[in-house]
């Protein structure tokens, strides 16, 4: 007896993620073809490509149409993608607290400017360039934050951990929202701005200096202290 049609989709995706998890199937292997899936498992094809559709966009399978070395579905591994798109779904569904957000921050960043530190072949030329931007006159707060995100994102890239530089995209739209809702509260932007870039110089000037400790307690204390100047801060 095959399975409701609600549930029979879930019955392709489960066998899937048991071959992945059981070493069956690896990065670079096609999965076999819909047809034989269906006939398989005891589903329809359209409960097989349901299947297929949640794998792609959590970027585990690509499938390609037609026939050919480029048809059907194959294994990738794209953790960047399929992590952060899958945070950025649970952030816009449950709206996960500030003060979780930021602790989450703390920890991967903190982790993000020691390694960088540590690490004698860093390249940090996609951070130069974003903070580079945030120096120009009269950017709108919206625009500065915006930057502000990216340039904390592009010190998780250059880090090369590809789950830490995941997460932190996932939770980029938490951490724009909250920021940009405490910019409100700051009475002279300007000033706050200058604060900003200077302490981001200082977190770059430890990283170069090959300064672990100080550019983990500055990324700390620039993040923390954000939280509390904005009237974000726990009570």
């Amino acid at each position: 007896m095959t399975e409701p049609a609600a549930r029979a989709w879930r019955v392709v995706f489960d066998k899937i993620e048991n071959d992945l998890l059981e070493g069956r199937y690896g990065p670079g292997d096609r999965l076999p073809p819909e047809r034989e899936l269906a006939a398989t498992l005891g589903v329809g094809r359209s409960s097989v490509r349901e299947a297929l559709r949640v794998l792609e966009v959590m970027g585990l399978i690509k499938t390609g149409t037609g026939s050919g070395p480029t048809s059907g579905a194959i294994i990738i591994s794209t953790p960047h993608g399929g992590l952060a798109a899958f945070l950025r779904l649970q952030v816009a569904a449950k709206g996960f607290e500030i003060s979780d957000v930021v602790d989450t921050r703390l920890i991967l960043e903190a982790w993000s400017v020691g390694h960088l530190a540590a690490d004698d072949h860093r390249d940090l030329g996609e951070v130069a360039s974003t903070l580079e931007a945030m120096r120009v006159p009269n950017l709108t707060p919206e625009e500065f934050l915006a930057l502000d995100a990216q340039f904390h994102l592009r010190l998780a890239d250059a880090a090369g951990n590809t789950i830490v530089a995941a997460t932190m995209g996932g939770l980029r739209s938490a951490i724009e929202s909250y920021v940009q809702r405490g910019a409100s509260a700051v009475e002279d932007w300007p000033a706050m701005v200058a604060h900003l870039v200077a302490e981001h110089d200082g977190i770059i000037a430890a990283i170069e200096a090959g300064d672990a400790d100080t550019a983990r307690e500055l990324v700390r204390a620039h993040i923390t202290g954000y939280y509390a100047a904005t009237g974000l801060s726990r009570v």
